[in-house]
């Protein structure tokens, strides 16, 4: 059979490690950015040809691939989406394609539509009632709650954001500052982390954060003027994943192109001698991607805090931390359905 997995990043690794019923063809990349993938070879989305069986859509961009689908008119009868999209369809797989994708991908393509009929789910549920003896622990239609995408995960994901979050923080906590400020980084994840250590975190926004937390705090201000710090007054500041945001009107902040670069700006004017800096931003092939965020050059970045040295510049993409990177070393990367952050730990 011609079968194809139309993306190449972590996603697409996983379908393919949980085992096809049939040997693969190779896999598609919307815009081609390298020949084989898993010994594989890649081919761009403007080389699918006629006679293909099954294409299995495995990146996160379903509706991109979906519209691009339509555009070329490609048979979607034959695009299996495995990652479900605001406009894909649910292709009711027959005991051909319940073959090719085997199990695991059988299941799990059920659990992004929310189907459990003819899944493992009735067998366990048959299982339990006959094992079961105890009244009060009787399965009721009322009380039914199928869950049947956990069965085939890994146990927790370490993406982007684990690596970025648990390389500042130790940083940080290694710095030994009693107290740290930040901008828009994740509450649940690396504020966490710092909070855990006893340490007082100061969350620079223009809300005030809703809930009261031991040692957290909001200061009310727009972190594009931090008109409530002097200059040189922050020893400790972050931000991880949100700068890149600023000035695109995604979180109902005003429309402006320079929004992040007067942030830059503001962040070195305020920044204690001898303060440390740590940032996440998008890096790659620069660009605006509207209204979402900007991807920069690591050198862009690097020039726009050229009153701050740089310690560090490390990278976080596809589920590992790559240490001490050239910072031309991806300027041209187009991503491709999966970020790369670059981790910029600078000192003033």
């Amino acid at each position: 059979m011609d079968i194809w997995i139309w993306g190449t990043g972590p996603l697409a690794q996983n379908v393919y490690e949980n085992g096809f019923g049939e040997k693969i063809r190779g896999f598609i990349e919307t815009r081609k950015t390298k020949e084989t993938f898993l010994g594989y070879p890649v081919i761009s989305a403007t080389e699918i040809a006629e006679g293909y069986d099954y294409i299995f859509v495995a990146n996160r961009f379903a509706d991109e691939v979906y519209d691009w689908c339509i555009t070329s008119q490609i048979d979607l009868s034959k695009v299996i989406f495995l990652v479900r999209g605001k406009r894909t369809n649910y292709v009711k797989p027959s005991s051909t394609l319940k073959r090719i994708l085997g199990e695991k991908n059988y299941t799990n393509y059920q659990a992004q539509y929310g189907i459990y009929v003819d899944s493992f789910f009735e067998k366990d549920k048959k299982l339990y009632q006959k094992l079961n003896n105890r009244k009060s622990f009787e399965i009721q239609e009322e009380y039914m709650w199928p869950v049947i995408g956990e069965k085939y995960v890994k146990n927790g994901v370490m993406g982007n954001y684990f690596w970025q979050d648990l390389w500042a923080a130790k940083k940080i906590i290694k710095s030994g500052v009693c107290e740290h400020y930040d901008i828009g980084s994740s509450v649940d994840g690396f504020i966490a982390h710092l909070l855990a250590t006893g340490m007082q975190v100061n969350v620079i926004d223009i809300r005030p954060f809703p809930a009261q937390v031991e040692n957290l705090y909001t200061i009310v201000d727009d972190a594009t003027q931090l008109t409530q710090f002097d200059a040189e007054s922050i020893p400790s500041l972050s931000a991880l994943c949100s700068l890149e945001h600023f000035g695109l009107g995604r979180y109902g902040d005003p429309i402006d192109p320079e929004a992040c670069f007067k942030c830059f700006d503001n962040i070195q004017k305020k920044l204690k001698k001898g303060g440390k800096l740590y940032l996440s931003l998008p890096i790659g092939k620069e660009r605006v991607e509207f209204n979402a965020h900007r991807v920069f050059c690591a050198s862009t970045i690097v020039e726009c805090f050229s009153n701050l040295k740089l310690k560090e510049f490390s990278c976080a993409a596809e589920g590992k931390i790559e240490y001490n990177v050239d910072l031309h070393k991806y300027d041209n990367d187009s991503h491709n359905g999966e970020y790369r952050y670059g981790l910029f730990f600078f000192e003033k």
